[in-house]
């Protein structure tokens, strides 16, 4: 004869109550987590690491049936919006500040090398250029403030590397880049430039203006529930590479910017703040084949040796 089991207890609790919400998200995570088995090691930390934030947020803000799905709108839209020309989730990280939170547990490099900053949403292929060629031949040629960049790539013990290559990418004066400018070719405001035998390159250009981030995207809508302006502070864009050495992708800020202190992707670094030089003397000018007066940028960069890199 087939015993039964002792009735439970009256008024035991674990007898009469169905697991909690806590409880369910428990099993639920421990599911999900039991399901990321990838060869590589790499994939499951990150894979595993993600899981847990993500559930982690799910129980902290207890979202909407509404809510959730206005989020995944959200992104949809983020990814519908990217094209050859514009990259939207690159804007979405740059305005969260996840773009320089990753800048800098990549980048932390020893003292003197050049900071690294974020690469933005707007860099593109450029043209291959001479050392002192315009990089400007646009509307803003004929409106802006003329400018000279110039510099030299080192290490960060000061010797010269000869055959770098100097990418630049700017807006134009009135805060456009070519992307975002029919009266502009592509290829407009930037310049792949090559170092001289010291280390040197130098380009001709127009002084860039601060300028908002795209808002008419979901970024912008975000933006706006967020109360946050779109600025950023007047800038250029440089990726610098050399044989032997780790590349930097970095900014020159103008200093001076009323937005330097609240750029809106969090990129402003203090060793890249680049006062411009007012230079009036017909001669200077003329050694740079500019008419006076002009804007004067210089802007060392500075490269990590390869066998330095951790």
């Amino acid at each position: 004869m087939t015993q039964q089991p002792p009735p439970a207890p009256r008024g035991d609790p674990a007898a009469t109550s169905p697991p909690t919400v806590e409880q369910r998200l428990d099993v639920l995570l421990d599911s999900v987590l039991n399901s990321v088995r990838s060869p590589d090691p790499r994939i499951n930390s990150l894979i595993t690491s993600l899981v847990r934030h993500l559930h982690a947020f799910v129980r902290e803000t207890r979202p909407s049936d509404a809510e959730w799905l206005t989020g995944i709108d959200f992104l949809k839209r983020v990814g519908q919006t990217c094209s050859d020309q514009r990259n939207e989730v690159i804007l979405l990280s740059d305005m969260l500040g996840l773009t320089s939170a990753v800048d800098e547990v990549n980048h932390d490099g020893p003292v003197g090398a050049t900071p690294s900053s974020v690469e933005g949403p707007f860099h593109s292929p450029a043209p291959a250029r001479a050392n002192g060629d315009w990089i400007s031949s646009g509307p803003e040629r004929h409106r802006g403030q003329v400018m000279v960049a110039r510099g030299r790539v080192t290490d960060t013990d000061g010797a010269a590397i000869p055959e770098a290559t100097v990418d630049v990418w700017q807006a134009d004066d009135a805060g456009h880049y070519d992307s975002q400018d029919p009266l502009q070719q592509l290829g407009n405001l930037r310049g792949v430039f090559t170092t001289g035998e010291n280390g040197d390159y130098w380009f001709r250009s127009v002084v860039p203006s601060s300028y908002p981030v795209p808002t008419d995207g979901p970024v912008g809508e975000l933006l706006r529930a967020l109360g946050r302006h779109p600025m950023r502070p007047a800038h250029i864009h440089y990726r610098v590479e050399a044989e032997g050495h780790g590349p930097v992708t970095t900014h020159l800020f103008v200093a001076g910017d009323e937005h330097l202190d609240s750029d809106a992707a969090f990129a402003v670094k203090p060793g890249l703040v680049v006062q411009p030089r007012y230079d009036e003397d017909p001669s200077h000018a003329a050694a740079f084949g500019v008419d006076a007066p002009f804007i004067e940028f210089v802007f060392d960069v500075r490269l990590i040796r390869r066998e330095s890199i951790h």
